[in-house]
């Protein structure tokens, strides 16, 4: 059995900030490998970072093309007298990034950023290239979705997660279902007969490790995937194996080729509908109870920052409900209050016509645990 370990979380503002951080820097491309990405691990001394980069610029003269060596250089400078300022690596690491992102040809705007890691990081990496690297911080703002992955046929199983872009296999299971073919002496009635009860036990044996597995996860599991042959997963479907609480989870099925590790690759591959809109439909369901609330008079709604900063400090709102198009100063303000009294923040994209009117209701609402009317 696998060992389950502990999902770390990050608050929702700081979510927020990095994803804003990785879509500044996507942006940037440079015209040689000029871009500068360097991953500071927890507990590793920034002065050896600066030497290795000092180090890094004699290097740099080696460079054949006169533009890129002197972006590098360049770049590495200003890198070292940023890190001279910090320090100190923080307690989880750092990521630091600096090149010349002038936008035209012979001109020089060399910038510099870093981010502390908001979870901690082993990551230590120095690159030159085309673009940052910007991956090792972005799947740390994916993690927290995670979702649960089955894949099967009449005769394996294997369940897994997926955890931002990486799959983690957790458990795999195999059947005792004979072959199509009968051994000699039984009749047909009666192989049959075994062949049914063998996948009628296989599926009661994967659903039980599906509650095994994803049940104890709560709501940090975001939903289940179920994939295989179309004929075995609509059987499986078609029955009560699978427990109420899981089957709530299930987003959808997918019809494989493949079982095991393959198979859960190719899961994947195919449920990018499903997981690309799964984040936005969680988000579409808030804000409709929002809404409904709103409608309904209920007294369980609230929208306008004061209005909402004082159901907070009342201890009444639930959820508070944030637009991605906020002053990162008042997300990052909204979701310390809320942190105080235990209300859950969720940041709302644009994406969806509720989103919007969110936007333009100011951006700040909340659903209330109780009336305060």
């Amino acid at each position: 059995m696998p060992v389950k370990g502990q999902m770390e979380k990050i608050d929702a503002a700081t979510k927020h900030k990095l994803k804003q951080f990785i879509k500044q820097l996507e942006q940037y491309r440079g015209r040689g490998t000029e871009l500068v990405s360097v991953y500071v691990p927890d507990g590793y001394s920034l002065d050896m970072i600066i030497g290795q980069l000092q180090d890094e610029q004699g290097t740099a003269t080696n460079i054949k093309s006169k533009q890129t060596r002197t972006n590098v250089s360049d770049a590495l400078e200003r890198m070292i007298q940023h890190l001279r300022t910090i320090k100190r690596t923080p307690p989880n690491g750092l990521a630091v990034f600096a090149g010349n992102v002038a936008e035209k040809e012979g001109q020089s705007d060399v910038q510099v950023w870093s981010v502390p890691m908001p979870l901690p990081s082993a990551q230590r990496l120095y690159r030159c290239d085309k673009e940052f690297i910007l991956h090792p911080i972005r799947e740390i703002v994916e993690h927290e979705n995670v979702y649960g992955l089955v894949v099967f046929d009449r005769r394996d199983a294997m369940l897994g997660l997926l955890q931002g872009k990486k799959i983690v296999p957790l458990v795999q299971t195999h059947s005792e279902v004979p072959g199509k073919h009968k051994s000699g002496g039984q009749s047909a009635v009666r192989f049959a007969r075994l062949r049914e009860g063998a996948t009628i036990e296989h599926f009661k044996k994967i659903a039980d490790y599906m509650k095994d597995q994803f049940l104890p996860m709560g709501a940090d599991l975001k939903g289940i995937i179920i994939g295989g042959p179309g004929i075995t997963v609509n059987m499986f479907m078609q029955h009560d194996y699978v427990t109420g609480d899981v089957k709530k989870k299930i987003l959808g099925t997918k019809d494989l080729s493949y079982t095991g590790e393959f198979g859960l690759q190719e899961l994947l591959e195919k449920s990018e509908d499903l997981l690309a809109s799964e984040e936005v439909a969680q988000e579409k369901k808030l804000m409709q109870k929002f809404f409904y609330e709103l409608s309904k008079d209920t007294g369980k709604a609230a929208y306008g920052k004061d209005d909402v900063i004082q159901a907070i400090e009342y201890g009444a709102a639930d959820t508070v409900l944030l637009s991605e198009k906020l002053h990162d100063d008042v997300i990052e303000d909204m979701e310390q209050r809320a942190d105080t009294t235990g209300s859950k923040t969720q940041i709302i994209s644009d994406q969806t016509r509720e989103g919007v009117q969110l936007k333009e209701m100011g951006g700040i609402a909340a659903i209330l645990r109780y009336s305060l009317g």
